[in-house]
């Protein structure tokens, strides 16, 4: 049975003004964002002034800018080749429901940039995309203490816990979704959890596209101007020991309209160790423990890189086996 859409319009989605943080209603602001990570996996933070999440709107606007230039000058026709055989291919029959409907490239970051080995990327769109991962690195770091406020671990424990021996691995996706004529035949992109840490993501403004899975429904994470999306990935739900959850997302095609979606992704190192912090072990089951008991780790100990691997093979597919397959006596997870 499909899942319905926008079945939870009704509940509000978490917005952040994080301007609020510096004032008297830092308590209810951090109360949005532990009922964000724990129930949504995803919230917004608003940027009405400079005062919130701190990258200049002038920024955002020359990001969104040269992303699209670049699009229509580099990438368009390439992409319209791609289109007409998938929508020849499904018009004939053919189940084209494992393509996603995005034209898109990576940069990293951190630990060594690749920008400059990039092709078909001028000077002023590098130096661009330079500063703009600067200001959303330091957003990434600022969201991860402000978590580890809100389950009471000490400040800088994720940035630690991410760090391996290299520091973390960081990098931005630019994707863009054109226009589909043929919306029931193929996504932008299949529904899936984020693999990584913390993913930060400026999004168009024009176009909608973007849904969660919440309580069995598709809720639209909403449109907003300069606003930047936060969503939890896989290995905050590890190390918060299912206290955060990542979720099911997808994008829709939509017949009109090309969507810009420039999502950075702040992740573990390749080395890193990832496992539930000692901290919030038991914290979930305390209730139910007698004094003196100890708390039990739900998920697994084992490097991201490992994670990783097996990511990229089962992307589309449900997180808890994953979960389950990084443990040392785990079985490998099936395929058809």
């Amino acid at each position: 049975m499909a899942i319905p859409a926008n079945a939870a319009a009704s509940m509000s989605f978490p917005m952040i003004n994080m301007e609020k943080l510096e004032t008297e209603e830092r308590g209810a602001a951090m109360e949005v964002i532990q009922d964000a990570c724990e129930n949504w996996g995803f919230f917004e933070v608003l940027d009405d002034e400079l005062l919130n999440h701190g990258i200049s709107h002038e920024l955002m606007d020359e990001v969104e800018r040269v992303s699209k230039a670049h699009y229509a000058a580099c990438r368009e026709e390439q992409f319209k080749e791609f289109a007409a055989k998938t929508l020849e291919a499904g018009e004939k029959g053919a189940d084209v429901k494992d393509v996603d409907w995005e034209s898109t490239f990576f940069v990293r970051h951190l630990p060594a940039s690749n920008l400059a080995d990039l092709p078909d990327l001028d000077h002023h769109y590098r130096q661009v995309m330079k500063e703009f991962a600067s200001e959303i690195e330091r957003l990434a770091e600022k969201v991860l203490d402000l978590l580890c406020e809100n389950l009471g671990l000490e400040q800088g424990y994720l940035k630690r816990a991410f760090a391996g021996s290299r520091g973390p691995t960081f990098g931005t996706k630019v994707s863009s979704y054109p226009p589909c004529p043929r919306p029931d035949m193929v996504d932008g992109l299949r529904a899936h959890t984020d693999a990584g840490g913390v993913i930060l993501l400026f999004q168009d403004d024009q176009v909608s596209g973007l849904q969660l899975l919440k309580d069995g429904a598709w809720v639209e994470v909403p449109p907003m101007r300069h606003a930047i999306v936060v969503n939890i990935g896989d290995q905050l739900e590890v190390i918060t020991n299912g206290r955060y959850k990542s979720v099911m997302h997808r994008v829709l095609t939509r017949p009109d309209g090309n969507r810009m979606s420039i999502a950075s992704f702040y992740n573990p190192g390749a080395d890193a160790i990832i496992f539930p912090a000692p901290a919030l072990v038991g914290a979930a089951d305390a209730a139910e423990r007698n004094e003196g008991e100890e708390g039990t780790a739900v998920y697994p100990r084992f490097v991201f890189e490992d994670y990783m691997n097996l990511y990229v093979r089962h992307k589309f597919e449900a997180k808890e086996p994953r979960f389950k397959a990084m443990k040392a006596d785990a079985a490998p997870i099936a395929t058809a």
